[in-house]
């Protein structure tokens, strides 16, 4: 896809697939095989049934708090199947999509169990480890993507953010680095509508949160986050810009879509949003909307959708019951805490080792 599709307005927004899933733009169609269109339509319906897997295990008090991404799974999906596998990717907390696109680790679970050990697996399929704090992971994500262009490696680097981080310094010193620096960085807002319970029109007084980066001298451009064709068009383009050699440039997508659930599960979201508004938005399903064009296309039809929902369920169990087998070591939360640890903390370890020479570490884990 041609740079060309950067030149449009701010508030043109990018949409290959209309609510229906009807090209609504042929000269953006991207020119996917049918193995790609079925393997990212089958990615998202898995980050659905992911989703609600999620949160019934956290309900169970299986797994700590948990962010929904259900009604982001296209630009998800979209945004990461445009990538190459050796493009390294930094997310926020939500976009659990991404890394089902690199073939979800097993361990991503354990980290939602409580344990850090989940993170670290995510480095072997190139992706930094998942970031609390606000746009605190922006410009670690520039620093990462300029040592890539100084090492000469063909590589781009996507930061995936909300749009309340918009509002953080992190975000303003990350996009003016890379502006200055043509750093190979594309920056991936996902406009959710929703900063926890602060609505978009509280967050900016700007027209779009993509305009923004015209103040730091690089492209800003909209795409309909709910059509996985779109995002995966436009992301591929800014890919491209991003290493372009001499002449690569970062790019800031905002991808406009809507968080169907909670912001997390210790949300109520009813205290601050209407329900119609809700059910509005779900009229633009991305999981609906992709059906509906490969059914068209004569790529997909009940018998393969089911048994694409036969193997979903078979994996997503299989990685649950490899997830809950995992044995923490309880001597695991001394390490880290100093480089050099202190008498105090000595003295707690050596406690804890006394403890389970004498109970065991089953004893220790069990509810008084």
């Amino acid at each position: 896809m041609s740079h060309d599709v950067f030149d449009r307005a701010f508030d043109d927004r990018v949409r290959v697939l209309d609510p229906e899933g009807v090209v609504v733009s042929t000269e953006l169609l991207p020119d996917l095989d049918s193995e790609t269109l079925v393997a990212m339509y089958r990615d998202m319906r898995f980050c659905r049934r992911f989703d609600e897997r999620m949160i019934s295990l956290q309900r169970q008090g299986r797994i700590g708090t948990y962010s929904s991404l259900a009604g982001q799974e296209g630009s998800q999906i979209g945004s990461t199947y445009a990538l190459h596998d050796e493009d390294t990717l930094f997310y926020q907390y939500r976009e659990h999509g991404a890394l089902v696109a690199r073939e979800l680790p097993w361990e991503y679970l354990v980290y939602w169990m409580g344990n850090e050990d989940g993170n670290a697996a995510l480095a072997d399929v190139h992706v930094f480890p998942l970031n609390i704090t606000i746009g605190g992971h922006l410009p670690h994500a520039v620093g990462w993507a300029w040592a890539s262009k100084l090492n000469g490696d063909e590589r781009a680097t996507i930061v995936h953010f909300g749009d309340g981080a918009t509002s953080e310094g992190d975000f303003h010193e990350g996009l003016n680095f890379a502006g200055v620096f043509d750093t190979p960085t594309v920056f991936f807002c996902n406009n959710n509508q929703w900063a926890i319970s602060v609505p978009r029109e509280r967050q900016t007084a700007s027209e779009t949160l993509a305009q923004k980066a015209e103040a730091y001298g690089i492209d800003g451009i909209q795409v309909d986050g709910m059509d996985p064709l779109a995002t995966y068009v436009v992301t591929k383009a800014a890919r491209e810009k991003a290493v372009a050699g001499d002449s690569s440039r970062p790019t800031m997508i905002e991808a406009v879509q809507y968080r169907f659930g909670a912001h997390t599960t210790a949300d109520d979201p009813s205290a601050y949003r209407e329900e119609e508004d809700v059910e509005r938005w779900r009229e633009q399903d991305p999981i609906d909307r992709f059906e509906a064009f490969l059914r068209d296309q004569g790529i997909v039809d009940d018998e393969r959708i089911e048994g694409m929902e036969t193997e979903i369920e078979e994996t997503l169990t299989a990685l649950v019951d490899r997830a809950e087998q995992y044995e923490a070591d309880p001597g695991d939360i001394f390490a880290d805490v100093f480089v050099d640890p202190t008498d105090r903390l000595e003295e707690q370890w050596e406690s804890l080792r006394r403890l389970r020479e004498q109970y065991g570490d089953d004893a220790l884990l069990a509810d008084e």
